[in-house]
């Protein structure tokens, strides 16, 4: 009896890469992609070209674990040398921290599966790998780890744009959310160590920061009295290069006056938040363990206005959660039509094993959830365009991002309340003669609006 020997040599050190989820994973991806190439790895563009292909996954709701699982038996085709030439099939990230063992036992495919906070050692266990001395196929412990500015990063957003990572994990418990079993608690950056990262994006082109954690609000509470997120904003202000700072995923119950008055009064600080409420019925809230009420957030809502009326709002709302009764829904639309949100995301609540929610009784009913879904997506779309109309005639900063997608004819970009990949765009259909380039920030008349995105032409 033969055995055949698999040859693990990376000849030529080429990369396939998928990301897959949130931009906090995406942040991850872009350090174990710093990592590999010090290692001497090549990002190629196809996965027949890579000798390792790595997916990032997610699976904080259903989909997102559909997704993964579809996108690993994609991959997992180019290890067929008729097909492709990959030699090291990985799994990183929530799925990877979540279902290591089942992915161990129900995709034989995989060849090493990498946690939420070990991706730092992916070029070290490829290397390992290769040689063909790897221990275990699995490497999951407690997340502990949180990259600074040491760490290794290929920003593969645009060059003009990044997210900074500022936390990782959460100290809250709310019953839908699998994210502290995946993340861990919550570590905070030193403030010293998100200003060394701003300035180094800054040195490549970057000129748009978006702060994101997956608790803006309780940045800084496990650091000293000298890194809270005021102090954070204070330094942030002080990069040369930076035009725009966005702030994602702060909780209204830690929206405090000092935060307010530094967005409201800093020339850098986009007037922007995203505000994360999931619901407004208290009954829904308490069941969700939110320590907040309804009237809370509608009151943190009137003190952002009032102190900054041409604030842009984002929140992100669950229907169908379970125990949501009709009333409950009536009291979220009315919630959603009183509080007025620029943009806002709809999530349809999904059982998740290992949530608190899981166990809760009276499951809403899948049609009763789509029918929901739809009832709010109708009244937020108005709401959105009533809202884009306060845009229209006037004159704004628009980052460019590019031709439009469907015709060259146009070009498209944000102002200060779009993020980027998540709301609209502002379409430039008159260049007046002007040269526009990719990163540029330029002044756009805005002369018509749509639904989510608003249309305009350059100002000479």
């Amino acid at each position: 009896m033969t055995t055949t020997t698999i040859d693990k040599k990376f000849n030529e050190k080429t990369l396939f890469f998928t990301s897959l989820g949130c931009s906090k994973n995406l942040v991850d991806s872009q350090v174990m992609l710093g990592y590999l190439g010090l290692d001497g790895f090549k990002v190629v563009g196809t996965p027949e070209e890579a000798e390792a292909i790595i997916v990032n996954t997610c699976s904080f709701i259903e989909a997102s674990k559909k997704e993964s699982i579809d996108t690993i038996l994609d991959l997992a085709d180019f290890k067929d040398p008729e097909i492709g030439r990959c030699k090291a099939l990985v799994v990183s990230g929530c799925m990877a921290q979540r279902y290591s063992a089942q992915l161990e036992t129900e995709l034989p495919e995989v060849d090493l599966i990498i946690g939420t906070g070990e991706y730092n050692k992916i070029a070290k266990l490829l290397r390992t790998f290769e040689e063909g001395a790897l221990p275990q196929k699995s490497f999951v412990e407690i997340p502990k780890f949180i990259h600074t500015e040491y760490d290794p990063r290929l920003n593969t957003s645009p060059f003009y744009t990044a997210w900074l990572k500022i936390s990782e994990g959460c100290n809250r418990n709310c019953t839908f959310c699998i994210i502290p079993t995946l993340r861990g608690r919550l570590r905070s950056r030193t403030v010293d160590s998100l200003v060394a990262e701003a300035k180094k994006l800054t040195e490549t082109g970057v000129r748009e920061l978006n702060l994101i954690s997956q608790d803006l609000s309780d940045y800084g509470v496990d650091l000293d009295e000298k890194n809270n997120l005021f102090e954070l904003l204070t330094g942030l202000e002080t990069v040369e290069g930076v035009d725009w700072i966005r702030l994602f995923y702060f909780y209204p119950d830690e929206l405090t006056d000092e935060v307010i008055e530094k967005m409201r009064s800093s020339e850098k600080i986009c007037r922007y938040l995203d505000m994360p409420v999931q619901h407004f019925s208290d009954q829904v809230l308490k069941r969700m363990n939110r320590k907040i009420t309804g009237e809370k957030i509608h009151e943190r809502i009137r003190r952002l206005r009032s102190q900054i009326p041409e604030i842009v709002l984002r929140t992100s709302i669950i229907v169908g959660f379970p125990g949501e009764t009709e009333e409950d829904f009536e009291q979220l639309l009315e919630g959603v039509k009183t509080a007025r949100f620029n943009h806002l995301g709809i999530f349809r609540y999904s059982d998740e094993e290992g949530t608190p929610a899981f166990r809760l009784r009276e499951k809403v009913p899948q049609e009763v959830i789509e029918e929901r879904f739809d009832r709010l997506y109708e009244v937020q779309k108005e709401i959105a365009r009533e809202l884009n109309l306060r845009f229209k005639d006037q004159i704004i900063d628009v980052l460019v991002e590019g031709e439009h997608e469907e015709t060259e004819l146009l070009i498209e970009g944000r102002h200060f309340g779009q993020a980027p990949d998540i709301d609209g765009k502002v379409i430039i259909n008159d260049l007046a003669g002007a040269t526009v380039k990719i990163g540029d920030l330029i002044k756009v008349k805005i002369t018509d609006v749509l639904d989510y995105d608003l249309v305009g032409e350059v100002v000479p």
